[in-house]
């Protein structure tokens, strides 16, 4: 995956140095520097970059209030000299703050979080458009629908999937890293140690989400959610 990103900073070493190190990373695709954040405005919202390196303290427009402004699908990296504005920054979901002088390596870090969350999104969107995953059990990649799963059950470093045909099929799998990827609230956590798919779900019987013969617990840690989506779904 190639990242689209933009630089905003109105001191030209400052923006020469980003500039240079996004050249020498691989997954990033410089595609425009500015002095100031006026100056990038019309070329962000006509062709929005992925990812916005931006300067916070500058003249005219700060880069806190230009990033109130952006597009949803841009993510933000601030950079400043100024360790206070980093509260600043977290106000208006930035992806992380590099405090200057930046470092090719913090910067690194940096641009490599965004490709994760870049590349967990995209996954995402491709579950819920496409409708099933490949799981790994037994050295085979076995297709689910993600229509056929009931409940997932997290066991130490592995994963099960129950499905509605009755089969259950064991992966070596991170549990969060599952959750994360599954689309909400279609698939909701109920305990540390289970994932419901909340359609599929025929009874919710007190502390318990209840398919056919199997149920499965709800921990005090999920209750509130899983109460606000039943709520949502009850006739009164």
């Amino acid at each position: 995956m190639i990242l689209k990103c933009a630089i905003i900073d109105d001191e030209p070493l400052a923006a020469e140095l980003m500039s240079s190190y996004v050249r020498k990373t691989p997954f990033l695709k410089l595609t425009g520097a500015y002095n100031s954040a006026s100056s990038a405005i019309r070329d962000i919202r006509q062709s929005p970059a992925d990812l916005l390196f931006l300067d916070i303290q500058m003249p005219e427009l700060s880069g806190v209030e230009f990033a109130k402004i952006l597009p949803s699908e841009t993510r933000v990296i601030f950079t400043t000299a100024f360790s206070q504005y980093a509260v600043e920054g977290y106000k208006v979901d930035a992806m992380d703050y590099l405090l200057k002088p930046v470092s090719y390596d913090d910067f690194l870090k940096a641009a490599k979080k965004a490709l994760d969350w870049f590349t967990l999104k995209g996954k995402r969107q491709a579950y819920r458009q496409d409708r099933f995953l490949f799981v790994k059990s037994d050295y085979k990649l076995i297709k689910v629908s993600l229509d056929d799963i009931l409940f997932v059950e997290g066991l130490k470093d592995y994963v099960r999937f129950y499905l509605k045909d009755g089969t259950k099929i064991m992966s070596l799998m991170n549990m969060k890293n599952l959750e994360d990827n599954l689309p909400k609230p279609e698939f909701m956590r109920t305990h540390r140690s289970y994932i419901a798919h909340m359609s599929k779900v025929e009874m919710v019987d007190r502390f318990r989400l209840v398919f056919g013969e199997s149920y499965i617990p709800i921990s005090d840690t999920y209750k509130d959610d899983i109460q606000a989506y039943i709520d949502q779904h009850t006739l009164m």
